[in-house]
């Protein structure tokens, strides 16, 4: 047989077969499509625990070209500020994707702050632990000019809740090798405040009340089908790990604190 043309049948069956191994691994499936619909602005009450809705801080508009990213990304976003009896806001921001993916990633706040200006000044992995399991979270603090902004936010893939990173990565390799496109979901809470600390301490004890009066469903939605029900013992309030103040600490009580509330436009659903 002439050599040439050995060469050139395996060459040929080599790249038949990879072409076959990579339709077999490549996924097709979405997640999405086998679940019940749902939309982010009925299932999140606007009222629960000691929280309500504050429509007095409205959050900033994402210029046009932001705004078709975003539609690219996501689904569905919402963005909201809440307000407990003692004046203190949380401000919560959820996109989800039916689409999770190489192409239709979840686009981070790391990004999206840098993006729109800010400076990341503190950038670390948490825990934050709930009645329903101790959800694994990234800690940040955002900063520009005088604002000062700690941020917690999670990822949910398909039914897992994830940090970013390579935990994000292996939960879509391993939806992908079973011919499954995931969905993802990503829920951040972020608060002005010098006290990080505190900060955290308050937006653990907003994420608890959230997830304590959604349904079992929609809880699912935000953290996971593992983590849907209830443990047994009471949750561990959770500050988030020691992180060092830039500043000392202001109180922002009173007067202070209305003039901290003129400044929440938030930069947008990232």
């Amino acid at each position: 047989m002439n050599r040439r043309f050995l060469a050139s049948l395996v060459l040929g069956l080599a790249m038949a077969g990879t072409s076959a191994l990579t339709g077999a691994l490549t996924p097709g499936v979405k997640l999405a499509q086998s679940q019940a619909p749902f939309q982010l602005e009925t299932m999140i009450p606007q009222r629960f625990g000691a929280w309500q809705l504050d429509p007095s801080v409205v959050p900033l508009t994402p210029d046009p070209e932001q705004q078709g990213m975003l539609k690219k990304l996501y689904d569905q976003t919402l963005s909201r500020t809440y307000i407990d009896g003692n004046g203190r806001r949380v401000m919560l921001s959820i996109a989800y994707g039916g689409d999770q993916s190489k192409a239709l990633q979840l686009h981070l706040p790391e990004v999206c702050y840098v993006a729109q200006g800010f400076q990341l000044v503190r950038d670390g992995a948490g825990s934050l632990a709930t009645q329903y399991g101790a959800l694994p979270v990234k800690r940040l603090v955002a900063r520009q000019q005088q604002r000062n902004e700690p941020i917690t936010y999670w990822i949910t893939i398909g039914d897992k809740a994830t940090r970013s990173g390579i935990e994000q990565k292996l939960r879509r390799l391993a939806y992908g090798l079973s011919g499954e496109i995931p969905d993802g979901m990503l829920v951040r809470v972020s608060s002005i405040a010098f006290d990080e600390n505190g900060a955290y301490a308050l937006q653990d004890r907003f994420v608890s009340d959230m997830l304590a009066s959604l349904d079992a469903p929609s809880r699912a939605r935000l953290i996971g089908a593992g983590q849907a029900a209830p443990q047994a013992g009471p949750a561990i309030p959770q500050a988030g790990p020691a992180i060092p103040q830039a500043g000392p600490a202001i109180p922002q009580a009173g007067q202070h604190a209305r003039q901290q509330a003129g400044q929440q436009a938030e930069p947008g659903a990232r």
